[in-house]
């Protein structure tokens, strides 16, 4: 008996712990839980100035940045290209204007006027968010030279009101059919070249000595879209030079409510009226021009007509609220979307209320929501490497760009202090936007299975047969028109090294030819350049967000 009492009692004791280990743990996992639902809803801290340095993207910007100087047309002041020189000299000399500067598009020597104006859109966009981080790597110069020079070219390019020139010639040559040509802009501006012309030679630009022709878009042919990104493209260049030129910065934001008041009053798409350019950059809609552009007027002007225009009747008809869209050179929506929740975000004066705005920012939360690898409406058009991959042609322009967009909106929640987004029954941090856009740009520098940087000169490993006639020519050649075909067809490495070059990108098996006839996959693009500059300046220190541009 009294060793079975003593028994019992014993368990007795071990059950009462078990119930009450079982009861502390109940409450500590409660506590947990509600410590970690309020750390999900806490703010993570605001950055302060720039930081320490990433050195990987620091080294990247740097090479990206030199692209524009390979791109570059006319007399070249401080060339640091060794075999660049002087060409495009004569461009514009039929219509008595000086077009010799803006920037070659891609491996060709076309200056197609919608492409190049997005290219300086972006490049301001970058230069406006992430100055402080490229000055802090000594590259925010660069950007603002590079910017300049396509700046001064769309000034000389829009004459008058009602006419903007965009030049085109086809870059893309006959004698290669594997190559895709690019569709041309035009923007009361005239093309300078002849595509036909250009596409069936292989030649140095320095030794160009084909027809450079000029076509406009103007009241008789307009063109929205074109007109519109070059608004665009001088309102957000207007700012970047506010303090620094103040004079430059009017000259440019005189022509960028001109452009705009052209591109609104005589809506038509470019590409509808001038068809021959459908074959290089065809718009799909100008819609959404329209609303980019005036996005940028209000935040160089602050004059609220321009915030009522995006925002009122002609947001509802081509903004695409609800429906997420690509960020490209074709479709602003994403871009705009992004741009103008900065201003709910910090609060700007005088916009609350506004429902517009409202829808904006929610449009640009469900893009987000869309690249984030484990929300609930992630895309599934990813390679099994995590890029992003939508398109067989120049396929790093999307991941690139969404990344870009990605860095800015989760910038704008560190600064605004705005916890979470969410997507469905998830919810995502500042963190988790970083996280996707690091996550494109080691792709692209190298963190694939191909264990190759799609950044021309950037690592030990990147295409050396890159699909550009000045880097494929060496430097003494002198070759004529078809002669040059020769260095296409050649089966070494290009001579010179097109440093910054961001190719078109691998396939959606993550495959890459490095083959110079590849066009589709070994093509560098100028607007490229300008998406990867933004996305690798956002990388290379933490920062702050402006909260005002001017």
């Amino acid at each position: 008996m009294g060793k079975e009492s003593k028994s019992g009692g014993c368990l007795g004791w071990l059950l009462a712990i078990v119930i009450l280990a079982l009861v502390v743990g109940a409450i500590v996992y409660a506590v947990k839980q509600k410590i970690d639902h309020a750390n999900d809803n806490k703010p993570s801290p605001v950055p302060g100035p720039p930081g320490a340095i990433d050195k990987k993207y620091a080294d990247a910007l740097k090479i990206a940045m030199q692209f524009f100087d390979i791109q570059k047309s006319g007399k070249l002041v401080n060339n640091k290209i060794s075999w660049r020189g002087d060409s495009g000299l004569k461009d514009g000399n039929e219509a008595n204007l000086d077009l010799s500067k803006g920037m070659y598009d891609a491996g060709d020597h076309m200056k197609f006027g919608f492409p190049m104006a997005f290219t300086a859109t972006v490049l301001s966009w970058a230069i406006l968010e992430y100055g402080d981080q490229m000055a802090a790597v000594n590259q925010l110069e660069p950007a603002q030279q590079s910017l300049k020079w396509i700046t001064d070219f769309l000034i000389n390019a829009h004459p008058k009101d009602n006419v903007l020139y965009i030049q085109h010639t086809f870059v893309h040559s006959l004698a290669s059919p594997s190559e895709k040509p690019h569709a041309i802009s035009m923007v009361v501006l005239e093309t300078v070249g002849d595509p036909d012309l250009d596409h069936k030679c292989w030649e140095r630009p320095e030794n160009m000595k084909e027809k450079r022709p000029l076509t406009q878009v103007n009241i008789t042919v307009p063109g929205t879209e074109v007109a519109a990104e070059t608004a665009a493209a001088m309102a957000s260049a207007s700012l970047v030079f506010k303090t620094s030129n103040s004079a430059y910065s009017s000259t440019l934001l005189k022509h960028a409510k001109q452009l705009f008041n052209f591109a609104d009053k005589y809506p038509a798409s470019y590409s509808e009226n001038i068809p021959e350019v459908a074959t290089y950059y065809n718009s799909t809609g100008y819609g959404d021009e329209l609303l980019w552009a005036a996005s940028w007027l209000y935040h160089a002007t602050g004059d609220r007509s321009y915030l009522d225009y995006a925002t009122g009747e002609n947001g509802k008809q081509f903004a695409s609220w609800g429906s997420p869209t690509w960020f490209s050179w074709d479709n602003k929506n994403a871009g705009t979307q992004v741009l103008l929740s900065r201003l709910s975000l910090f609060g700007a004066k005088g916009v609350s209320g506004n429902s517009g705005l409202r829808n904006y920012r929610s449009s640009a939360e469900g893009v987000m929501c869309g690249l984030l690898p484990k929300s609930p409406s992630a895309t599934s058009s990813r390679t099994d490497g995590g890029l992003v991959w939508i398109s067989e042609w120049n396929a790093l322009q999307h991941p690139v760009a969404s990344a870009f967009l990605a860095a800015l909106y989760s910038d704008y929640m560190l600064t605004s202090q705005t916890a979470k987004i969410t997507c469905g029954d998830h919810s995502f941090k500042p963190s988790d936007l970083r996280k996707f856009a690091k996550s494109q740009a080691d792709y692209v520098l190298g963190k694939n299975p191909l264990k190759m940087s799609f950044l021309v000169g950037y690592g030990d490993k990147y295409p050396q047969y890159v699909h550009h006639r000045g880097a494929s020519i060496p430097a003494d050649a002198t070759t004529g028109c078809t002669d040059g075909f020769k260095w296409l067809d050649s089966t070494e490495p290009n001579p010179n090294v097109a440093v910054g070059g961001l190719v078109g990108g691998p396939f959606l098996n993550e495959t890459y030819i490095d083959s110079r006839n590849n066009s589709m996959q070994a093509e560098p693009t100028t607007y490229n350049s300008a998406l990867i500059v933004g996305l690798i300046s956002s990388l290379v220190t933490t920062s702050s967000a402006v909260k005002s541009f001017t």
